[in-house]
Protein backbone atom coordinates (compact mmCIF):
# COMPACT_ATOMS: atom_id res chain seq x y z
CA UNK A 1 0.00 0.00 0.00
CA UNK A 2 1.16 3.51 -0.69
CA UNK A 3 1.74 5.90 2.17
CA UNK A 4 -0.39 8.90 3.01
CA UNK A 5 -0.20 12.37 1.85
CA UNK A 6 -0.81 15.62 3.60
CA UNK A 7 0.76 18.07 5.99
CA UNK A 8 1.84 17.24 9.50
CA UNK A 9 -1.13 18.99 11.04
CA UNK A 10 -3.83 17.88 8.65
CA UNK A 11 -7.14 16.58 9.90
CA UNK A 12 -8.81 13.90 7.75
CA UNK A 13 -11.91 15.13 6.01
CA UNK A 14 -15.28 13.48 6.63
CA UNK A 15 -15.83 10.56 4.28
CA UNK A 16 -18.55 11.19 1.71
CA UNK A 17 -20.87 8.46 0.46
CA UNK A 18 -19.30 8.79 -2.97
CA UNK A 19 -16.02 7.56 -1.54
CA UNK A 20 -17.55 4.40 -0.06
CA UNK A 21 -18.76 2.63 -3.19
CA UNK A 22 -15.48 0.94 -4.10
CA UNK A 23 -14.39 -0.05 -0.60
CA UNK A 24 -14.09 -3.61 0.64
CA UNK A 25 -15.76 -4.68 3.89
CA UNK A 26 -12.38 -4.61 5.61
CA UNK A 27 -11.75 -1.05 4.40
CA UNK A 28 -15.19 0.05 5.54
CA UNK A 29 -14.42 -1.23 9.03
CA UNK A 30 -11.11 0.64 8.98
CA UNK A 31 -12.92 3.96 8.56
CA UNK A 32 -13.53 4.03 12.30
CA UNK A 33 -10.25 2.84 13.81
CA UNK A 34 -10.10 1.85 17.47
CA UNK A 35 -7.08 2.40 19.69
CA UNK A 36 -7.68 0.50 22.93
CA UNK A 37 -4.07 0.89 24.07
CA UNK A 38 -3.77 4.64 23.43
CA UNK A 39 -5.95 7.63 24.44
CA UNK A 40 -6.41 9.78 21.32
CA UNK A 41 -7.76 13.23 20.47
CA UNK A 42 -10.30 14.21 17.81
CA UNK A 43 -7.67 13.66 15.10
CA UNK A 44 -6.82 10.16 16.40
CA UNK A 45 -3.42 11.45 17.51
CA UNK A 46 -1.91 9.75 20.54
CA UNK A 47 -2.03 11.72 23.81
CA UNK A 48 0.66 9.68 25.55
CA UNK A 49 4.15 8.42 24.69
CA UNK A 50 4.42 4.78 25.81
CA UNK A 51 8.03 4.04 24.99
CA UNK A 52 7.83 0.38 26.07
CA UNK A 53 5.03 -0.36 23.61
CA UNK A 54 5.47 -1.34 19.96
CA UNK A 55 1.73 -1.36 19.21
CA UNK A 56 0.52 -0.08 15.84
CA UNK A 57 0.08 2.52 14.63
CA UNK A 58 1.31 5.23 17.03
CA UNK A 59 4.12 3.57 18.95
CA UNK A 60 5.25 1.38 16.08
CA UNK A 61 5.66 4.50 13.93
CA UNK A 62 7.57 6.15 16.80
CA UNK A 63 10.05 3.28 17.11
CA UNK A 64 10.50 2.75 13.38
CA UNK A 65 11.12 6.48 12.90
CA UNK A 66 14.03 6.65 15.35
CA UNK A 67 15.48 3.30 14.25
CA UNK A 68 15.59 4.47 10.64
CA UNK A 69 17.13 7.82 11.57
CA UNK A 70 19.66 6.12 13.86
CA UNK A 71 20.79 3.85 11.06
CA UNK A 72 21.28 6.84 8.79
CA UNK A 73 23.52 8.39 11.45
CA UNK A 74 25.53 5.20 11.93
CA UNK A 75 26.15 4.88 8.19
CA UNK A 76 26.91 8.57 7.63
CA UNK A 77 29.52 8.86 10.38
CA UNK A 78 30.91 5.33 10.20
CA UNK A 79 34.13 6.65 8.62
CA UNK A 80 34.72 9.48 11.11
CA UNK A 81 36.09 7.46 14.08
CA UNK A 82 38.43 5.58 11.73
CA UNK A 83 39.63 8.81 10.08
CA UNK A 84 43.26 8.50 11.25
CA UNK A 85 43.54 5.01 9.70
CA UNK A 86 41.66 5.96 6.53
CA UNK A 87 43.79 9.09 6.23
CA UNK A 88 46.96 6.99 6.19
CA UNK A 89 45.45 4.24 4.03
CA UNK A 90 44.36 6.62 1.26
CA UNK A 91 47.18 9.17 1.83
CA UNK A 92 44.66 11.96 2.46
CA UNK A 93 45.67 15.48 3.43
CA UNK A 94 43.94 17.37 6.23
CA UNK A 95 42.09 19.42 3.61
CA UNK A 96 40.90 16.34 1.70
CA UNK A 97 39.66 14.72 4.91
CA UNK A 98 37.85 17.93 5.90
CA UNK A 99 36.35 18.28 2.43
CA UNK A 100 34.89 14.79 2.70
CA UNK A 101 33.35 15.75 6.04
CA UNK A 102 31.87 18.92 4.56
CA UNK A 103 30.47 16.97 1.59
CA UNK A 104 28.89 14.45 3.95
CA UNK A 105 26.76 17.05 5.73
CA UNK A 106 26.25 19.42 2.78
CA UNK A 107 24.74 17.13 0.14
CA UNK A 108 21.79 16.34 2.39
CA UNK A 109 20.78 20.02 2.69
CA UNK A 110 18.91 19.90 -0.61
CA UNK A 111 17.46 16.45 0.06
CA UNK A 112 16.07 17.59 3.42
CA UNK A 113 14.30 20.46 1.68
CA UNK A 114 12.97 18.01 -0.93
CA UNK A 115 11.76 15.57 1.71
CA UNK A 116 9.11 18.10 2.83
CA UNK A 117 7.12 17.77 -0.40
CA UNK A 118 7.87 14.03 -0.49
CA UNK A 119 6.22 13.65 2.93
CA UNK A 120 3.31 15.84 1.86
CA UNK A 121 2.78 13.78 -1.30
CA UNK A 122 3.92 10.23 -0.44
CA UNK A 123 4.07 10.13 3.33
CA UNK A 124 6.82 9.33 5.83
CA UNK A 125 6.99 5.56 5.32
CA UNK A 126 8.03 5.60 1.68
CA UNK A 127 10.19 8.67 2.27
CA UNK A 128 12.29 7.07 5.02
CA UNK A 129 12.47 3.55 3.57
CA UNK A 130 13.32 4.91 0.13
CA UNK A 131 16.27 6.96 1.37
CA UNK A 132 17.76 4.06 3.32
CA UNK A 133 17.38 1.49 0.55
CA UNK A 134 18.38 3.67 -2.40
CA UNK A 135 21.65 4.82 -0.79
CA UNK A 136 22.61 1.55 0.93
CA UNK A 137 24.93 0.64 -1.99
CA UNK A 138 26.97 3.79 -1.32
CA UNK A 139 27.55 2.65 2.27
CA UNK A 140 28.54 -0.84 1.14
CA UNK A 141 30.94 0.58 -1.46
CA UNK A 142 32.75 3.07 0.78
CA UNK A 143 35.32 0.40 1.57
CA UNK A 144 36.15 0.09 -2.15
CA UNK A 145 37.39 3.68 -2.49
CA UNK A 146 41.07 4.15 -3.28
CA UNK A 147 41.62 7.92 -3.35
CA UNK A 148 40.34 11.17 -1.89
CA UNK A 149 37.90 11.88 -4.72
CA UNK A 150 36.12 8.53 -4.56
CA UNK A 151 36.06 8.70 -0.76
CA UNK A 152 34.42 12.16 -0.88
CA UNK A 153 31.79 11.06 -3.43
CA UNK A 154 30.87 7.94 -1.44
CA UNK A 155 30.51 9.90 1.80
CA UNK A 156 28.43 12.54 0.04
CA UNK A 157 25.88 9.96 -1.12
CA UNK A 158 25.79 8.25 2.27
CA UNK A 159 25.20 11.62 3.95
CA UNK A 160 21.99 12.10 1.95
CA UNK A 161 20.35 9.50 4.21
CA UNK A 162 20.38 12.07 7.04
CA UNK A 163 17.28 13.50 5.33
CA UNK A 164 15.46 10.72 7.19
CA UNK A 165 15.35 13.23 10.04
CA UNK A 166 12.57 15.11 8.22
CA UNK A 167 10.49 11.96 7.86
CA UNK A 168 11.20 11.08 11.49
CA UNK A 169 9.84 14.39 12.80
CA UNK A 170 6.99 14.46 10.27
CA UNK A 171 5.87 10.95 11.20
CA UNK A 172 5.72 11.69 14.91
CA UNK A 173 3.97 15.01 14.37
CA UNK A 174 1.05 13.33 12.56
CA UNK A 175 0.89 10.57 15.17
CA UNK A 176 0.95 12.53 18.46
CA UNK A 177 -1.14 15.25 20.08
CA UNK A 178 0.08 18.78 20.93
CA UNK A 179 0.52 17.86 24.58
CA UNK A 180 3.26 15.33 23.84
CA UNK A 181 4.41 16.20 20.32
CA UNK A 182 7.48 18.02 21.63
CA UNK A 183 8.51 15.03 23.73
CA UNK A 184 7.74 12.55 20.93
CA UNK A 185 9.72 14.51 18.33
CA UNK A 186 12.60 15.10 20.72
CA UNK A 187 12.83 11.49 21.89
CA UNK A 188 12.63 10.03 18.38
CA UNK A 189 15.15 12.56 17.08
CA UNK A 190 17.42 12.08 20.10
CA UNK A 191 17.43 8.31 19.94
CA UNK A 192 18.08 8.56 16.22
CA UNK A 193 20.98 10.91 16.87
CA UNK A 194 22.39 8.26 19.19
CA UNK A 195 23.71 6.71 16.01
CA UNK A 196 26.34 9.45 16.00
CA UNK A 197 27.61 8.22 19.35
CA UNK A 198 27.16 4.51 18.69
CA UNK A 199 29.21 4.63 15.51
CA UNK A 200 32.08 6.34 17.37
CA UNK A 201 32.75 3.19 19.39
CA UNK A 202 31.11 0.57 17.13
CA UNK A 203 33.36 1.15 14.14
CA UNK A 204 36.68 1.06 16.06
CA UNK A 205 35.46 -2.19 17.69
CA UNK A 206 34.63 -3.69 14.30
CA UNK A 207 37.95 -2.45 12.96
CA UNK A 208 39.81 -4.06 15.88
CA UNK A 209 37.90 -7.33 15.47
CA UNK A 210 38.69 -7.54 11.75
CA UNK A 211 42.26 -6.38 12.27
CA UNK A 212 43.36 -9.73 13.69
CA UNK A 213 44.90 -10.62 10.35
CA UNK A 214 47.32 -7.70 10.67
CA UNK A 215 46.15 -6.07 7.43
CA UNK A 216 45.46 -2.70 9.03
CA UNK A 217 44.67 -0.84 5.81
CA UNK A 218 42.12 -3.47 4.74
CA UNK A 219 40.31 -3.91 8.05
CA UNK A 220 38.45 -0.59 7.86
CA UNK A 221 37.14 -1.61 4.43
CA UNK A 222 35.61 -4.84 5.72
CA UNK A 223 34.16 -3.04 8.75
CA UNK A 224 32.11 -0.79 6.43
CA UNK A 225 30.02 -3.76 5.27
CA UNK A 226 28.17 -3.90 8.61
CA UNK A 227 26.53 -0.43 8.46
CA UNK A 228 25.45 -1.12 4.86
CA UNK A 229 23.77 -4.40 5.80
CA UNK A 230 22.02 -2.82 8.78
CA UNK A 231 20.78 0.00 6.54
CA UNK A 232 19.06 -2.49 4.23
CA UNK A 233 17.42 -4.24 7.19
CA UNK A 234 16.11 -0.98 8.65
CA UNK A 235 14.67 0.24 5.33
CA UNK A 236 12.91 -3.06 4.70
CA UNK A 237 11.37 -3.12 8.20
CA UNK A 238 10.02 0.42 7.83
CA UNK A 239 8.50 -0.37 4.44
CA UNK A 240 6.66 -3.48 5.58
CA UNK A 241 5.87 -2.81 9.26
CA UNK A 242 5.07 0.91 9.33
CA UNK A 243 1.76 2.75 9.00
CA UNK A 244 1.73 6.33 7.75
CA UNK A 245 -1.10 7.89 9.75
CA UNK A 246 -3.39 6.86 12.61
CA UNK A 247 -6.18 6.27 10.09
CA UNK A 248 -4.17 4.10 7.71
CA UNK A 249 -1.82 4.16 4.73
CA UNK A 250 -1.74 6.92 2.15
CA UNK A 251 -3.61 5.04 -0.59
CA UNK A 252 -6.45 4.17 1.77
CA UNK A 253 -6.72 7.71 3.15
CA UNK A 254 -6.85 9.13 -0.37
CA UNK A 255 -9.22 6.46 -1.67
CA UNK A 256 -11.71 7.29 1.07
CA UNK A 257 -11.47 11.02 0.42
CA UNK A 258 -9.89 11.81 3.78
CA UNK A 259 -6.90 13.48 2.12
CA UNK A 260 -6.58 15.75 -0.88
CA UNK A 261 -3.81 16.60 -3.28
CA UNK A 262 -2.13 19.93 -2.65
CA UNK A 263 -0.08 22.04 -5.00
CA UNK A 264 3.60 21.63 -4.10
CA UNK A 265 4.31 25.12 -5.40
CA UNK A 266 1.56 26.60 -3.25
CA UNK A 267 2.68 25.03 0.01
CA UNK A 268 6.33 25.73 -0.85
CA UNK A 269 5.48 29.41 -1.29
CA UNK A 270 3.58 29.50 2.01
CA UNK A 271 6.58 28.01 3.79
CA UNK A 272 9.33 30.23 2.39
CA UNK A 273 7.29 33.39 3.01
CA UNK A 274 6.96 32.56 6.71
CA UNK A 275 9.85 34.38 8.40
CA UNK A 276 9.54 32.19 11.50
CA UNK A 277 10.73 29.25 9.43
CA UNK A 278 13.95 31.06 8.51
CA UNK A 279 14.66 32.01 12.12
CA UNK A 280 14.21 28.38 13.16
CA UNK A 281 16.46 27.30 10.27
CA UNK A 282 19.29 29.45 11.66
CA UNK A 283 18.72 28.38 15.26
CA UNK A 284 18.74 24.71 14.28
CA UNK A 285 21.91 25.29 12.28
CA UNK A 286 23.66 26.07 15.55
CA UNK A 287 22.42 23.15 17.60
CA UNK A 288 22.03 20.15 15.28
CA UNK A 289 24.64 21.63 12.95
CA UNK A 290 27.03 21.83 15.89
CA UNK A 291 26.35 18.21 16.77
CA UNK A 292 27.20 17.10 13.24
CA UNK A 293 30.37 19.17 13.42
CA UNK A 294 31.43 17.48 16.65
CA UNK A 295 30.66 14.03 15.26
CA UNK A 296 33.08 14.79 12.46
CA UNK A 297 35.98 16.25 14.47
CA UNK A 298 35.79 14.82 18.01
CA UNK A 299 37.64 11.51 17.61
CA UNK A 300 40.45 13.07 15.57
CA UNK A 301 40.71 15.95 18.06
CA UNK A 302 41.32 13.64 21.03
CA UNK A 303 43.62 11.41 18.97
CA UNK A 304 45.80 14.29 17.77
CA UNK A 305 45.81 16.64 20.77
CA UNK A 306 45.72 14.32 23.79
CA UNK A 307 47.76 11.36 22.57
CA UNK A 308 45.11 8.67 23.18
CA UNK A 309 44.82 5.66 20.85
CA UNK A 310 42.10 5.29 18.24
CA UNK A 311 39.90 3.05 20.37
CA UNK A 312 39.99 5.43 23.36
CA UNK A 313 39.50 8.48 21.15
CA UNK A 314 36.40 6.88 19.64
CA UNK A 315 35.03 5.98 23.07
CA UNK A 316 35.49 9.55 24.34
CA UNK A 317 33.96 11.04 21.21
CA UNK A 318 31.00 8.67 21.46
CA UNK A 319 29.95 10.26 24.76
CA UNK A 320 28.92 13.38 22.84
CA UNK A 321 26.41 11.49 20.71
CA UNK A 322 25.31 9.09 23.45
CA UNK A 323 23.86 12.00 25.42
CA UNK A 324 21.01 11.79 22.90
CA UNK A 325 19.68 8.88 24.93
CA UNK A 326 17.95 11.43 27.15
CA UNK A 327 19.22 14.97 26.45
CA UNK A 328 17.07 15.73 23.42
CA UNK A 329 14.03 14.37 25.25
CA UNK A 330 14.79 16.75 28.10
CA UNK A 331 14.60 19.67 25.67
CA UNK A 332 11.32 18.46 24.17
CA UNK A 333 9.87 17.63 27.57
CA UNK A 334 10.83 21.06 28.92
CA UNK A 335 9.19 22.62 25.86
CA UNK A 336 5.90 20.79 26.51
CA UNK A 337 6.06 21.59 30.24
CA UNK A 338 6.78 25.27 29.53
CA UNK A 339 3.82 25.33 27.15
CA UNK A 340 1.46 23.96 29.77
CA UNK A 341 2.63 26.59 32.26
CA UNK A 342 3.16 29.62 30.00
CA UNK A 343 1.99 28.80 26.47
CA UNK A 344 4.14 29.39 23.39
CA UNK A 345 6.07 32.11 25.21
CA UNK A 346 7.33 29.41 27.59
CA UNK A 347 8.52 27.29 24.67
CA UNK A 348 10.49 30.25 23.28
CA UNK A 349 12.16 31.15 26.60
CA UNK A 350 13.10 27.51 27.04
CA UNK A 351 14.65 27.40 23.55
CA UNK A 352 16.70 30.55 24.07
CA UNK A 353 18.05 29.46 27.48
CA UNK A 354 19.20 26.09 26.18
CA UNK A 355 20.90 27.62 23.13
CA UNK A 356 22.66 30.24 25.25
CA UNK A 357 23.98 27.62 27.69
CA UNK A 358 25.06 25.45 24.75
CA UNK A 359 27.26 28.27 23.50
CA UNK A 360 28.80 28.88 26.93
CA UNK A 361 29.68 25.20 27.38
CA UNK A 362 31.23 25.13 23.89
CA UNK A 363 33.47 28.06 24.82
CA UNK A 364 34.46 26.28 28.03
CA UNK A 365 35.42 23.10 26.17
CA UNK A 366 37.68 25.02 23.80
CA UNK A 367 39.39 26.94 26.59
CA UNK A 368 40.23 23.81 28.62
CA UNK A 369 42.42 22.38 25.85
CA UNK A 370 45.31 21.60 28.23
CA UNK A 371 43.23 19.28 30.41
CA UNK A 372 41.83 16.00 29.12
CA UNK A 373 39.50 15.62 32.12
CA UNK A 374 38.31 19.23 31.84
CA UNK A 375 37.74 18.93 28.10
CA UNK A 376 35.69 15.74 28.52
CA UNK A 377 33.62 17.26 31.35
CA UNK A 378 32.73 20.38 29.38
CA UNK A 379 32.15 18.33 26.23
CA UNK A 380 29.50 16.30 28.06
CA UNK A 381 27.82 19.45 29.39
CA UNK A 382 28.10 20.99 25.94
CA UNK A 383 26.47 17.91 24.42
CA UNK A 384 23.64 18.01 26.95
CA UNK A 385 22.62 21.52 25.92
CA UNK A 386 23.21 20.90 22.20
CA UNK A 387 20.73 18.03 22.13
CA UNK A 388 18.27 19.68 24.50
CA UNK A 389 18.25 22.70 22.16
CA UNK A 390 17.42 20.42 19.24
CA UNK A 391 14.46 18.98 21.10
CA UNK A 392 13.28 22.44 22.10
CA UNK A 393 13.47 23.66 18.48
CA UNK A 394 11.17 20.92 17.27
CA UNK A 395 8.85 21.73 20.16
CA UNK A 396 8.18 25.00 18.31
CA UNK A 397 8.31 23.85 14.67
CA UNK A 398 4.93 22.00 14.58
CA UNK A 399 3.09 25.23 15.46
CA UNK A 400 4.63 27.36 12.72
CA UNK A 401 2.04 26.48 10.09
CA UNK A 402 -1.15 24.47 9.81
CA UNK A 403 -0.80 23.71 6.13
CA UNK A 404 2.84 23.38 5.04
CA UNK A 405 4.54 21.57 7.90
CA UNK A 406 6.34 19.21 5.53
CA UNK A 407 8.07 22.13 3.81
CA UNK A 408 8.94 23.84 7.09
CA UNK A 409 10.21 20.65 8.74
CA UNK A 410 12.37 20.02 5.67
CA UNK A 411 13.91 23.48 5.63
CA UNK A 412 14.59 23.53 9.37
CA UNK A 413 16.17 20.09 9.19
CA UNK A 414 18.30 21.25 6.26
CA UNK A 415 19.43 24.17 8.39
CA UNK A 416 21.20 21.74 10.69
CA UNK A 417 23.32 20.36 7.88
CA UNK A 418 23.96 23.82 6.48
CA UNK A 419 25.20 24.88 9.91
CA UNK A 420 27.59 21.94 10.03
CA UNK A 421 28.94 22.87 6.60
CA UNK A 422 29.51 26.46 7.71
CA UNK A 423 31.23 25.51 10.97
CA UNK A 424 33.44 22.86 9.37
CA UNK A 425 34.42 25.19 6.53
CA UNK A 426 35.15 28.23 8.72
CA UNK A 427 36.76 26.73 11.82
CA UNK A 428 38.09 23.26 10.97
CA UNK A 429 38.90 23.01 7.26
CA UNK A 430 42.20 24.86 7.11
CA UNK A 431 45.23 25.24 9.36
CA UNK A 432 44.33 28.85 10.19
CA UNK A 433 42.85 27.83 13.54
CA UNK A 434 43.87 25.12 15.96
CA UNK A 435 40.93 22.81 16.64
CA UNK A 436 40.45 24.11 20.19
CA UNK A 437 40.38 27.68 18.84
CA UNK A 438 37.71 26.69 16.32
CA UNK A 439 35.62 25.17 19.12
CA UNK A 440 35.90 28.39 21.16
CA UNK A 441 34.92 30.66 18.26
CA UNK A 442 32.04 28.35 17.39
CA UNK A 443 30.74 28.76 20.95
CA UNK A 444 30.86 32.54 20.71
CA UNK A 445 28.88 32.38 17.47
CA UNK A 446 26.25 30.11 19.09
CA UNK A 447 25.70 32.64 21.90
CA UNK A 448 25.18 35.42 19.34
CA UNK A 449 22.80 33.36 17.19
CA UNK A 450 20.68 32.39 20.22
CA UNK A 451 19.49 36.02 20.43
CA UNK A 452 17.44 35.50 17.25
CA UNK A 453 14.91 33.64 19.41
CA UNK A 454 13.71 37.05 20.62
CA UNK A 455 12.46 37.83 17.09
CA UNK A 456 9.96 34.94 16.98
CA UNK A 457 6.41 36.25 17.41
CA UNK A 458 3.19 34.28 16.99
CA UNK A 459 0.21 36.71 16.84
CA UNK A 460 -2.25 34.49 18.80
CA UNK A 461 0.33 33.61 21.46
CA UNK A 462 2.99 36.32 21.63
CA UNK A 463 6.78 36.25 21.84
CA UNK A 464 9.44 36.19 24.54
CA UNK A 465 9.00 39.85 25.45
CA UNK A 466 5.51 40.67 24.15
CA UNK A 467 2.06 39.16 24.61
CA UNK A 468 -0.43 38.08 21.92
CA UNK A 469 -1.55 40.55 19.27
CA UNK A 470 -4.85 41.99 20.42
CA UNK A 471 -7.89 40.57 18.68
CA UNK A 472 -5.98 37.85 16.74
CA UNK A 473 -7.07 34.24 17.31
CA UNK A 474 -5.62 30.96 16.08
CA UNK A 475 -8.32 30.89 13.40
CA UNK A 476 -7.38 34.37 12.16
CA UNK A 477 -3.70 33.47 12.04
CA UNK A 478 -3.79 30.05 10.39
CA UNK A 479 -6.61 30.69 7.92
CA UNK A 480 -4.41 33.30 6.25
CA UNK A 481 -2.82 30.30 4.51
CA UNK A 482 -6.07 29.74 2.57
CA UNK A 483 -7.53 31.77 -0.28
CA UNK A 484 -11.15 32.95 -0.24
CA UNK A 485 -12.01 30.33 -2.87
CA UNK A 486 -10.42 27.55 -0.81
CA UNK A 487 -12.37 28.62 2.25
CA UNK A 488 -15.56 28.69 0.16
CA UNK A 489 -14.77 25.13 -0.97
CA UNK A 490 -14.39 24.06 2.67
CA UNK A 491 -10.68 23.20 2.46
CA UNK A 492 -10.07 25.10 5.69
CA UNK A 493 -12.11 22.48 7.52
CA UNK A 494 -9.16 20.12 7.22
CA UNK A 495 -7.32 22.09 9.90
CA UNK A 496 -10.32 23.08 12.02
CA UNK A 497 -9.68 20.51 14.73
CA UNK A 498 -5.97 21.27 14.80
CA UNK A 499 -6.66 24.99 15.20
CA UNK A 500 -8.94 24.21 18.14
CA UNK A 501 -6.31 21.99 19.75
CA UNK A 502 -3.62 24.66 19.25
CA UNK A 503 -5.38 26.93 21.75
CA UNK A 504 -3.22 25.14 24.32
CA UNK A 505 -0.38 27.45 23.22
CA UNK A 506 -2.19 30.51 24.57
CA UNK A 507 -1.12 32.07 27.86
CA UNK A 508 -2.95 30.13 30.60
CA UNK A 509 -5.28 33.01 31.45
CA UNK A 510 -6.56 33.13 27.87
CA UNK A 511 -7.24 29.45 27.31
CA UNK A 512 -10.73 28.13 26.80
CA UNK A 513 -9.76 24.90 28.51
CA UNK A 514 -6.48 24.52 30.39
CA UNK A 515 -4.92 21.02 30.58
CA UNK A 516 -4.33 20.12 34.22
CA UNK A 517 -2.54 17.40 36.15
CA UNK A 518 -6.01 16.07 37.01
CA UNK A 519 -6.61 15.52 33.29
CA UNK A 520 -3.44 13.44 33.08
CA UNK A 521 -4.45 11.41 36.15
CA UNK A 522 -7.87 10.77 34.66
CA UNK A 523 -6.30 9.57 31.40
CA UNK A 524 -3.99 7.23 33.27
CA UNK A 525 -6.89 5.82 35.27
CA UNK A 526 -8.85 5.26 32.06
CA UNK A 527 -5.85 3.56 30.51
CA UNK A 528 -5.59 1.10 33.40
CA UNK A 529 -9.24 0.16 32.92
Amino acid sequence: MAPPHGGMMEVPRPVSNANLTNLTEEELQALNPKFPYMPVDSENKGKQLKIWSFAAPHMRAFHLSWIGFMQAFISTFSAAPMAPVIRDSLSLTKKELANAGVATVTAVVFMRVAMGPVCDKLGPRYGMAGLLLIFAPATLCLGLTNDGTNFLIARMFIGITLATFVTCQYWNSIMFNNRVVGLANATAGGWGNLGGGITQFLMPLLFTAVNGSGLIFRSWRYAMLIPGALQICAGTAILYLGQDMPGGQYRFMKKTGQLEDKSVFQIFKLGVLNYRMWVLVILYAFCFGVELTMNEIAATYFFDYFGVNLKVAGAIASSFGLMNLFARSIGGGLSDWSSRKFGMRGRLWNLWALLFLEGMMCIGMGQLNKSLAGTITFMILFSLFVQASEGATYGVVPFTSARCMGIIAGFVGAGGNAGASVNLAIWFRSSKYETYEGITYMGILIVCVSMLTFTLHFPPWGSMLFGPTKGVTEKDYFLREFTADEIADGKDQKVAKWILNSESERPPSMRTEVPTEEDDDAEKAEEKK
